[in-house]
């Protein structure tokens, strides 16, 4: 069976975080496909922790760094699926039609989703960071308190 790259592409960048891209190019038996949505899920629970017990919940801020970084990381793999040249593609994943003048390549399908991941994917790596850094500072003024006290 072929393996599209564009369509690679796009399950990597809408499901990335849950492995949709690792079960279509390697089959449900991939490990790494199935260890994506635990960190993934336990980041949607730190989001919720958070929503719920406001922003000074230390494990839902924490779960919510580990769920940007999930998200970036889906975005990484998009790109790098999507930057992957045609040759390359067809030489790893649809073995018969490497080398062949008629192989298909990738239009601008993928382009786009490439395009969308890397603008999303900086945003929320940017703001992932932003928000641990901040959370870290206010635990190290939040401790220094404490000392003076």
């Amino acid at each position: 069976m072929q393996k599209s790259k564009t369509l690679s592409t796009w399950l990597a960048f809408l499901g990335g975080t849950l492995g949709l891209h690792r079960f279509y190019l390697h089959g449900l038996r991939d490990i790494w496909g199935w260890l994506c949505p635990l960190p993934t899920l336990l980041g949607v629970y730190g989001l919720l922790r958070l929503r719920h017990l406001g922003l000074d919940d230390t494990w839902g801020a924490v779960g919510v760094c580990v769920l940007g970084l999930m998200l970036a990381g889906g975005m990484l793999q998009a790109i790098l699926i999507g930057l992957t040249p045609d040759d390359r593609w067809h030489a790893r994943f649809n073995p018969t039609l490497a080398g062949r003048p008629g192989a298909p390549v990738a239009g601008w399908g993928n382009v786009f989703a490439i395009a969308l991941s890397l603008l999303i994917g900086a945003a929320v790596l940017m703001a992932t960071i932003a928000f641990a850094g901040q959370r870290y500072f206010e635990h190290q003024i939040e401790e220094a308190q404490k000392l003076s006290q």
